[in-house]
């Protein structure tokens, strides 16, 4: 069983998971939030360059090499932020040694993946809509071309809304479903849904709402993939449940995020 474990830095709550014990990570609370990246980093390790990007709920994943290109072309594929100028994507992969790449959540998925054989790291945000878009299977397609197995990748999935209380429509769990399920109708994608192994749905009483996990809908993914469920742990906590914690959206319009990063290792860890 993978575990979960709290860290104190200045008095202040991270967390991290023993599937990525190799790696420097974190999943950060909202207790951080008047605290920066290059802060964050350095708690994770003092050498490593930060990269995050402009988040769009789409499933585009880039390395900081791509990152660069966008940047030098400018244009919709950019967006200032601040006083920073971040391309548009919502997955991050580290392909060089001490890259520290990051990921804002405040309810979607905040995945980190490391890849024990090679040092790849990719950080993800993962929201219905990116996870309808299959944006995790997506950044480990890119992890294989750049030489990982799926044997060697090891996922975290931490704090995020959790299924028995994240209402959606019927029309988002159909979306969802359908990276899942092939050729079913509307009518019967949902029934299917219900009657898979660690099925993601949770009944609600509203007409036309269902209640989903979306974090074990990328772990059904995943594991359509080929990767073993022993290869993937999701964070026993809840952004909407634990406030004093967490940031969530839905619990409180505030556009607060917290973040988690993983630092790459390179070639021959």
């Amino acid at each position: 069983m993978h575990t979960w474990h709290w860290h104190s830095w200045q008095e202040l709550p991270y967390l991290s998971c023993s599937l990525l014990s190799q790696f420097a990570h974190g999943f950060f609370t909202q207790q951080f939030s008047s605290h920066s990246l290059e802060d964050m980093t350095k708690i994770l390790h003092q050498e490593a360059s930060v990269y995050r990007l402009k988040q769009v709920h789409g499933n585009e994943v880039l390395t900081p090499r791509e990152i660069e290109h966008k940047l030098s072309l400018g244009g919709d594929e950019v967006e200032q932020v601040g006083d920073t100028i971040l391309a548009k994507a919502d997955g991050l992969i580290g392909e060089q040694p001490l890259q520290a790449v990051w990921t804002a959540s405040a309810d979607c998925t905040p995945a980190l993946i490391g890849d024990v054989k090679t040092g790849l790291v990719a950080a993800i945000h993962a929201g219905w809509r990116g996870t309808a878009k299959k944006i995790i299977p997506q950044a480990i397609s890119r992890m294989q071309s750049q030489g990982s197995k799926l044997q060697d990748l090891r996922i975290a999935m931490g704090p995020a809304i959790s299924g028995e209380v994240y209402q959606v429509s019927e029309d988002v769990a159909v979306q969802l479903a359908s990276t899942l399920i092939p050729e079913e109708d509307e009518k019967t994608i949902i029934n299917a849904l219900q009657e898979l192994d660690n099925s993601p749905l949770f009944p609600d009483s509203e007409p036309g709402k269902v209640r989903i996990d979306v974090r074990q809908v990328s772990a059904l993914q995943m594991e359509q993939l080929g990767i073993s469920p022993e290869q993937i742990s999701l964070a026993p906590y809840c952004t909407y449940q634990n406030p004093e914690n967490f940031f969530s959206h839905r619990r409180a319009k505030q556009g607060k995020v917290q973040w988690s990063g993983i630092v790459s290792m390179g070639n021959g860890v």
